[in-house]
C-alpha cells in the first residue's frame, strides 16, 4: 500500500496539474504553450483520473492495475519527449538551420530507442511486461534525462534571454531524475515488483516538484515567452531615427 505521504503529495499535484492548466490557459495563449498544455492535460486524464479508478477498482496489488499503470507511463513519458522537443523548437526560434538539424538528431534517438527496446523485445517475447515496457521506459527516461541536460546547456550557452523555458526545462529534469534514477536502481537490483512499488513513492513527489516550478516559471516570469515579441519592439525602435538636437 501507498503511505499517507504519498497520497498527500498525488493530491497536491492533483491540485496543481489543474490549476497551473486553468492559468496557463486564461493567461497564456500563444503558441509556445499549446504542447504543455496538451501534456498537463494527458498527465491530469490519466495520473488524476484513470489511475485513481483503476487503483479504487482493482487495488494496488492486482495485475490489472500494475499492467495499466505501467503502460500508461510509457504514454507519458512518449508525451514527455515530445514536450520536450518542443522545448529544443522553442530554444532556437531564432535559428532555424539548427533546428532544422535537431529535429533530425531527436527523431534518429527516438528511433534508435524502439530499435533497442524491439531487439530486447525480440529475444524475452515470452516475458513482455516485465522485459520490454520497462526496459523500454528505462531507455527513454535516461534518454529524455540526457536530452533535457543537454537543452539545458544550450540555453546556458546561448544565453538566451527566455528565462521561463530555462525553468521549464528544470522542472522537466526534476520531473526524469527520480524515475531514471528508479529505473538505474531496477537495473542493478531487477526485480517488476520492486520497482512498481519504488516508483510509487517517487513519481508523484518528482511530478510535484516539477509543476511547481512550472508553475513558478509561468507566475514569476511572465514576459519570458515573449521574446521575440520583444526583439521585434527593440528592432522596431532601433528603426526610429533619433531627433536632432
Amino acid at each position: 500500500m501507498v503511505d499517507r505521504g504519498t497520497v498527500v503529495f498525488q493530491f497536491a499535484g492533483y491540485l496543481l496539474e489543474v490549476g497551473l492548466l486553468g492559468f496557463v490557459l486564461l493567461r497564456r495563449r500563444e503558441r509556445s504553450f499549446l504542447p504543455i498544455c496538451v501534456y498537463l492535460s494527458l498527465l491530469l486524464a490519466i495520473d488524476g483520473m484513470s489511475r485513481p479508478y483503476v487503483l479504487y477498482r482493482y487495488g494496488f496489488t492486482s495485475d490489472k492495475y500494475a499492467y495499466f499503470f505501467w503502460l500508461t507511463d510509457v504514454l507519458l513519458v512518449l508525451a514527455a519527449f515530445l514536450l520536450l522537443c518542443s522545448f529544443y523548437r522553442r530554444a532556437c526560434l531564432q535559428e532555424r538551420r539548427m533546428w532544422g538539424f535537431l529535429r533530425l538528431m531527436l527523431t534518429f534517438v527516438l528511433i534508435l530507442v524502439l530499435s533497442i527496446s524491439w531487439f530486447s523485445l525480440h529475444h524475452n517475447y515470452s516475458n513482455l511486461f516485465s522485459r520490454f515496457i520497462i526496459e523500454f521506459e528505462q531507455n527513454l527516461y535516461f534518454t529524455c534525462l540526457v536530452l533535457n541536460t543537454l537543452l539545458f546547456i544550450l540555453i546556458e550557452r546561448t544565453q538566451s534571454a527566455d528565462e521561463e523555458l530555462a525553468l521549464l526545462v528544470v522542472g522537466m529534469g526534476i520531473q526524469f531524475a527520480g524515475p531514471a534514477a528508479n529505473f538505474a536502481l531496477v537495473y542493478l537490483t531487477p526485480g517488476q515488483q520492486y520497482a512498481s512499488n519504488l516508483y510509487a513513492y517517487l513519481g508523484p513527489p518528482c511530478t510535484l516538484g516539477m509543476l511547481l516550478t512550472w508553475l513558478y516559471a509561468v507566475v514569476r516570469v511572465p514576459e519570458a515567452a515573449g521574446v521575440p515579441a520583444r526583439a521585434e519592439r527593440v528592432a522596431e525602435v532601433a528603426t526610429v531615427p533619433s531627433r536632432r538636437t
